[in-house]
C-alpha cells in the first residue's frame, strides 16, 4: 500500500514538474503585465473603458458595501475557528474576493461585454491583424484601431457560465487553509480563466468546439500561467475593472504573437526548401 502511495505521489509530482516547466517556457504569465504596459502606451485603446467607467465603478462600490454588510460577520465567525486571530484579516480578503467575483460576473455580462470585445479586436488591429478581425466584424478605414471597428457579423460567445460560478463557490472553502489554500484557490481559478480570456480569439479563428478543446489541451500549462496573474489582478476591489481591460489587451497580444508565429513558421520552411533546391 505504501509503495502504491509513493508511486502515485511520484506521478503527481512529475506531472506538476512538467506543467511548471512548460508554463515557464511559454512565457504566457508575462502577458497580463504586457497588457498593462501596452494599454498605457496606446491611448486609442482607452475609449471602451472610458465609456463604461462611471457605471461600472458605481456597481463595484455597491457590491462591495453590500457584501461587507451581509457576509463579513458570519464568515468571520467561521474563519475564527480555523485561523484564530488572523480571521479578521482573512475574512476581509475573502469578502473582497467574493465581491470582486460577483462584480466581475455582473459587469462583464451586463455592462462591459461589448467594450471588452472592442478592446480585444482593437488590440489585434493595432498589431496589423485586420484579416483575422474581419472574419467576424466589419472594418472601417482609418488609423485609429477602435474607430475602425464596425458592426459585429456574428453574435460573440456568451460570457456568462453558471458552471464557473458554481466552481468558484466549490473552491471557496480552500481559503480556510492559511496561505496554501489561497494559493490553490487562485491556481484553480486561473486554470479556467486562461482559456476564457481567448474565447474571442477562438471565435475569430472559427474553431469548432473540438478544435478549441484540442488547442487548449496542448497549451494548458501556458493558459494556467496566464490565468493566475490575471485572476490576482482582477481580484483587486474596484481597480479590478481596469485590469479586466488590461488582461484583455494582454490576451490579444498573446493571440497576435501566436498568429505571427503561425505565419512565420511556414515561411521559414519554404525558405529552407528553396535554399536546398538552389544548392
Amino acid at each position: 500500500m505504501s509503495e502504491k502511495v509513493k508511486e502515485v505521489a511520484m506521478e503527481e509530482y512529475e506531472q506538476a514538474r512538467i506543467l511548471t516547466r512548460d508554463a515557464v517556457r511559454s512565457g504566457a504569465y508575462l502577458y497580463p503585465i504586457k497588457g498593462i504596459t501596452y494599454f498605457f502606451t496606446h491611448q486609442n485603446l482607452w475609449k471602451p473603458l472610458g465609456e463604461k467607467f462611471l457605471p461600472t465603478i458605481s456597481l463595484g462600490v455597491g457590491v462591495t458595501i453590500f457584501m461587507f454588510a451581509v457576509a463579513y460577520v458570519p464568515q468571520a465567525a467561521v474563519l475564527t475557528i480555523f485561523n484564530g486571530p488572523l480571521a479578521i484579516v482573512t475574512t476581509v480578503l475573502l469578502v473582497l474576493s467574493e465581491s470582486s467575483t460577483i462584480f466581475s460576473v455582473l459587469s462583464k455580462n451586463f455592462l462591459i461585454d461589448d467594450a471588452l470585445i472592442d478592446t480585444f479586436d482593437g488590440t489585434l488591429l493595432s498589431r496589423n491583424l485586420t484579416s483575422l478581425v474581419s472574419t467576424e466584424r466589419q472594418i472601417k478605414s482609418g488609423s485609429d484601431p477602435i474607430a475602425k471597428l464596425g458592426k459585429i457579423i456574428q453574435k460573440p460567445f456568451a460570457r456568462f457560465t453558471p458552471a464557473a460560478i458554481i466552481r468558484y463557490f466549490m473552491y471557496l472553502p480552500l481559503n480556510f487553509i492559511p496561505v496554501v489554500g489561497t494559493i490553490l484557490f487562485v491556481v484553480l481559478q486561473g486554470r479556467k480563466f486562461g482559456p476564457t480570456a481567448h474565447a474571442r480569439y477562438f471565435q475569430l479563428k472559427q474553431m469548432s468546439k473540438t478544435e478549441k478543446n484540442d488547442f487548449v489541451e496542448k497549451r494548458k500549462a501556458a493558459y494556467t500561467s496566464f490565468g493566475v496573474p490575471a485572476v490576482v489582478l482582477e481580484m483587486v476591489p474596484l481597480v479590478g475593472i481596469f485590469f479586466a481591460f488590461t488582461n484583455t489587451v494582454g490576451a490579444a497580444l498573446w493571440a497576435a504573437d501566436m498568429e505571427q508565429k503561425e505565419t512565420t513558421a511556414p515561411n521559414l520552411r519554404n525558405q529552407a526548401e528553396l535554399a536546398k533546391k538552389a544548392e
